[in-house]
């Protein structure tokens, strides 16, 4: 891997090319797209992805207080609890070993058995709002940490202070399209890194951001080239 912008660099190291700044809470996105702007291929992110986004997406983990992702996503990616790895260790020194998974639901349609909840080195957290079905919301609170936040869909200003009233002040979003969309129309993303695959899809896919409108303007700090892949890192242009 090497750094192409703003310098040129050989084998960067990643954990501080990407390290979070210092003295205040940022949220980041991070996703995978093709050249012409496809956030999934046959439905899932993978057949997009690399050797060098996959090891910049455990870097970014790493990094992370909590990962912050849709119910959709999870289902369809196939999230489990996040491992802790020896890689990591100087990066989380002074935090838990693992980050915090957080999913993002309404309808709460999760399999309590699954080792998201069952096998979880730190609690998996569960953000969802009050018309979301409340028996439901008393069984997974015996399961997870459960965060409700407005009343007919997650109010994801009030989920992101109830992330930073818990500590977790470095948050990672994984998606997917219409997460990221909200999260920009609500003014709270600071940080997008965006590995761009050399693939054409077509097709009906959709972007990284679906849903509301948002105008964000980024500005692009760096990027890093493997193999063909262009990882980008655009911050949030008053940040």
């Amino acid at each position: 891997m090497r750094r192409i912008y703003p310098d040129i660099q050989d084998n960067p190291d990643i954990a501080q090319a990407y390290a979070y700044p210092q003295g205040r809470p940022w949220l980041r996105l991070n996703m995978v797209a093709s050249a012409d702007g496809a956030a999934w291929l046959k439905g899932r992110s993978g057949g997009l992805s690399s050797s060098g986004d996959k090891r910049i997406f455990q870097v970014l983990r790493g990094l992370a207080d909590v990962v912050v992702a849709g119910a959709s996503t999870v289902r369809k990616e196939g999230y489990g609890p996040v491992k802790p790895r020896d890689s990591w260790a100087e990066i989380r020194e002074g935090r838990p070993d693992v980050p915090h998974i957080a999913v993002i639901s309404r309808s709460l349609g999760f399999d309590l058995d699954d080792e998201l909840f069952t096998d979880a080195t730190s609690q998996t957290i569960v953000i969802t709002c009050e018309s979301s079905p409340h028996e439901r919301r008393k069984e997974l609170a015996r399961h997870a940490d459960v965060i409700v936040v407005g009343e007919d869909s997650v109010d994801m200003r009030l989920a992101v202070t109830q992330l930073h009233e818990r500590g977790l002040t470095r948050i990672l979003c994984e998606g997917g399209p219409r997460i990221n969309a909200q999260l920009s129309a609500d003014d709270l993303v600071d940080e997008l890194c965006l590995s761009i695959s050399p693939m054409l899809v077509g097709g009906g896919a959709a972007r990284i951001q679906n849903g509301e409108p948002a105008h964000v303007t980024l500005d692009l700090r760096q990027v890093l080239e493997e193999e063909g892949v262009l990882f980008c890192r655009y911050v949030r242009e008053h940040s």
